[in-house]
């Protein structure tokens, strides 16, 4: 086998086994190549696109001597300005203006293109990998104008061209920070290929791609986000499409098989599980309709057929997809066709995905998720999942946004189960916090000055000049938090169970929709609700959720985050209203949510 060969079967591979490329050939590149211009889609974006070129132009010129530091914005401008110039469909087409507003788009990245081919983006500076997410807008502005007749476009083509080669040599050298950022240098580059080809862009695609590009069983990329998924989708799909390497539309398949099960009805997509920030974003599955329309048109797959249709009758598909997305369908063809008719999709479903701890559950109206699979020890930074969120329960237009349980135990915070059970219609989530004390230091690690390492206690809790490794633990406290939950055609029952030391407060926090109507609870003076006794209802444009009995032995619902929070002023407490169940360890409560 030759080396080139190697790298490029290695490039396919996923968690280290190799895929079939025989059945991505026939299957992804030969499906729905015959079908029919969808007439009426390309219609509305031509319009929307015109609708935001009037709406960039009525907007003030950038000012000279202000330096800018996040440059998407201007590279959107040349993306729409370039569909609607190349489209004979729009009002602007071949429009003098709008050259010379690209003209002067492209002259301001050209300015701040540092001598290397990148450019800044916030806090990273001289950025590779949002260079390469620059390009994705810019390549296809090029695609366009070099295919467009027009006379009076060859300086604005020779600018982008020297943008985009420049931009070249930094996705040939740069490095990245996270593990999307591979996949877009690599999309960036397919793209420039594409362009003005040449070998050293393809063999550095091969270089990250023999890396390997990871995907669990339960469809996850690494990051197990919502955004960096709909990032890699398109990036894979790019390099598939423009390499000719199909096999790397199964990666792709299998993604978005799990982002059916993670959107909700009204498009809301799950993030709860993610390892970055969207871990606490609400998102909506319109960042994935270009990747389920173009595999949908490809596979004929009914399930993103249906998230096509579902995306498409979404209010924020104007907005958010509509308004932008016309030089994208213009320079990738594929996405012109009409999507094949919708057929029944199963929408009733149970499904558990083991690796995340994750449990998506749907009954008609009744929609649940339940989450345990936080990265241990728990810590708050981006790369690792911290979201104490382990449960959200949705019955039509009422939310359970969350449920989360506190205890005052050391002041350790939210409850993070390690894992879940599934023991037939039972999940159970459990979680061990130990705390510790600490004897004197030996003869031996004794110091006169009292001048000991800075070091972290044990526990994780604290930091502090006590050389905590060398002195010997005691008085070791341990309590344990056992919940149950059990599922009945969309109702859930609830045992929880915490022991331990007594007396500690144990606080059940349920926050819901904003503006929700809450009945049978008491409020406080901060509009806190307790649920005393009996059950209570929260309702909101027609739907309702029942819940309880209630409990109510304490009132102290204030800094329940534990101090990795709170030591900073933070707080994970978010907008909506919230109900509380309260009590003392050890802690019985047992309750249905319906």
């Amino acid at each position: 086998m030759s080396r080139g060969e190697f790298i490029r079967l290695s490039s396919l591979s996923l968690g280290g086994v190799l895929m079939s490329n025989t059945l991505f050939a026939n299957d992804f590149f030969a499906n729905g190549t015959t079908s029919k211009e969808d007439l009426q889609l390309m219609k509305k974006l031509v319009q929307n696109n015109d609708a935001k070129v009037k709406s960039l132009l009525n907007q003030p010129s950038q000012d000279p001597s202000i330096r800018i530091n996040n440059f998407r914005g201007i590279a959107n401008t040349i993306t729409v300005m370039s569909a609607s110039l190349c489209n004979s469909g729009s009002e602007y087409y071949k429009s003098p203006l709008l050259v010379e507003k690209m003209n002067d788009a492209i002259a301001i990245l050209l300015k701040d293109q540092y001598s290397d081919g990148t450019l800044d983006a916030g806090g990273n500076r001289q950025s590779p990998p949002d260079t390469a997410f620059i390009l994705e807008y810019i390549c296809p502005a090029a695609v366009l104008l070099n295919k467009s007749k027009q006379r009076d476009l060859t300086l604005l083509r020779e600018k982008i061209k020297q943008f985009i080669l420049n931009a070249g040599e930094a996705m040939i050298t740069g490095g990245v920070h996270t593990p999307n950022h591979r996949w877009v240098i690599c999309a960036a580059l397919a793209n420039i290929n594409a362009l003005y080809p040449d070998p050293r862009y393809v063999n550095r695609i091969d270089e990250w791609l023999a890396e390997g590009i990871y995907l669990n069983e339960d469809g996850h990329y690494s990051e197990r986000s919502g955004i960096y998924s709909a990032v890699i989708d398109k990036a894979l799909i790019t390099m598939a499409r423009l390499l000719k390497r199909p096999q790397l539309l199964e990666i792709v398949n299998k993604n978005l098989i799990t982002y059916f099960y993670y959107t909700e009805k009204n498009g809301d997509l799950v993030t709860v599980d993610s390892k970055r920030q969207d871990q606490f974003m609400a998102l909506k599955v319109t960042k994935f309709y270009w990747q389920y329309r173009y595999m949908a048109i490809r596979t004929q797959n009914p399930m993103f057929v249906y998230m096509v249709n579902t995306i498409e009758k979404l209010p924020e598909f104007t907005s958010d997809i509509l308004s932008d997305s016309l030089a994208f369908f213009m320079e990738n063809e594929d996405l012109q066709k009409q999507v094949p008719a919708e057929s029944n999709v199963p929408n009733d479903f149970e499904k558990f995905f083991v690796l995340s701890n994750l449990a998506r559950i749907r009954r008609e109206k009744t929609s649940i998720t339940l989450f345990g699979g936080n990265d241990q020890p728990v810590q708050i930074v981006s790369g690792r999942s911290s979201n104490p969120n382990f449960l959200m329960y949705r019955k039509g237009e009422a939310i359970l946004k969350y449920m989360r349980l506190s205890t005052s135990f050391f002041r350790m915070g939210y409850f993070s189960s390690d894992g879940i059970v599934k023991e037939g219609n039972k999940y159970i989530l459990t979680e061990t916090k130990e705390a510790d004390y600490y004897q004197p230091l030996a003869p031996e690690n004794r110091k006169s000055d009292g001048d000991y390492k800075l070091s972290e206690s044990s526990d994780g809790r604290f930091w502090n000049k006590m050389d905590f490794d060398s002195r010997t633990k005691s008085n070791v406290k341990k309590q344990i938090t056992v919940i149950e939950i059990t599922e009945n055609n969309g109702s859930l029952s609830l045992d929880f169970k915490v022991d331990g030391p007594p007396n500690v407060e144990v606080t059940i926090e349920m926050c819901f929709n904003e503006n929700s109507i809450v009945n049978g609870a008491t409020a406080d003076e901060k509009k806190n609700y307790f649920l005393k006794t009996g059950y209570g209802e929260v309702a909101t444009a027609g739907d309702a959720i029942k819940f309880g009995p209630g409990k109510c032995e304490h009132l102290n619902v204030e800094n329940l985050e534990s101090e990795e929070y709170t030591y900073h002023q933070g707080s994970l407490r978010t907008n909506g209203e919230h109900v509380y169940i309260t009590g003392f360890t050890p802690f019985r409560h047992q309750m249905t949510i319906f």
